[in-house]
């Protein structure tokens, strides 16, 4: 038996301008569209897709706890890939939608792990979050032979700043409530001038703010800091 096949879609950030030509022909095309959604709240990938969808699509839409739990999210995916794949099954091709890029941060890694192997599969780059941020903070992430590491907030403090002091940018991710920590390591190492916060990027809400102006002290999930030893 033929099955279907598996497409993990880069959406990217959040403005549908930004959707590759080879995403709008595979999104236009496939039978099924599956996406993830946080509980209780609507997908951020599908609404920047929702002029490319077409009548009589399927959707697949599968519910992610926000619970800093492994084993809860493990149990989401595992749902999650058990319908995708009773669609394969059945011969149809998914195409699975993510914010950003499917491979950075993106939901569908978790999926791939457990489809992957099984079923033919192509996975479609999209711009991600960190790549737009710089475009709207109006700044290089790296120059020359600088080197630059991604971080997610929610590190220990120690950790931070043993990782910024090795490297001369970076991108600190997933700051939700850890924004505040963020902050003190910034003070901390003498980076908070040379640092920028990116909210929402490339959408409506978009803001872009110097890290020595934010009040805030809590940050949405769609945020993050641009730092950089040479920017000031």
């Amino acid at each position: 038996m033929i099955t279907g096949r598996l497409f993990g879609v880069g959406v990217g950030p959040g403005d549908p301008e930004l959707l590759t030509y080879k995403a709008v022909r595979l999104i236009r095309a496939a039978p099924v569209i599956a996406y993830v959604s946080a509980s209780g709240r609507p997908s951020i990938a599908r609404q920047i897709v929702a002029g490319q969808l077409q009548p009589g699509q399927r959707e697949v839409k599968l519910t992610l706890p926000m619970h800093p739990s492994p084993e809860i999210a493990a149990s989401a995916y595992d749902e999650g890939s058990a319908r995708i794949s009773m669609e394969l099954e059945q011969g149809r091709d998914v195409v699975v939608l993510c914010e950003g890029d499917p491979l950075f941060y993106g939901s569908f890694g978790h999926l791939y792990q457990r489809l992957g192997g099984r079923y033919p599969t192509e996975i479609v780059p999209g711009v991600p979050s960190v790549m737009a941020a710089a475009a709207a903070a109006r700044r290089p992430l790296v120059m020359y032979s600088d080197t630059i590491v991604v971080l997610p907030a929610t590190l220990p403090e120690e950790r931070l700043a043993e990782r910024l002091q090795l490297v001369e940018a970076a991108a600190i991710m997933k700051l939700g409530r850890h924004l505040a920590k963020v902050r003190r390591v910034l003070e901390q190492e003498g980076l908070l001038e040379q640092a920028v916060y990116v909210e929402r990027v490339s959408t409506p809400d978009e803001r872009v703010v110097p890290m020595v102006d934010l009040e805030d002290t809590e940050a949405p999930y769609f945020a993050l800091i641009l730092v950089g030893r040479n920017h000031r």
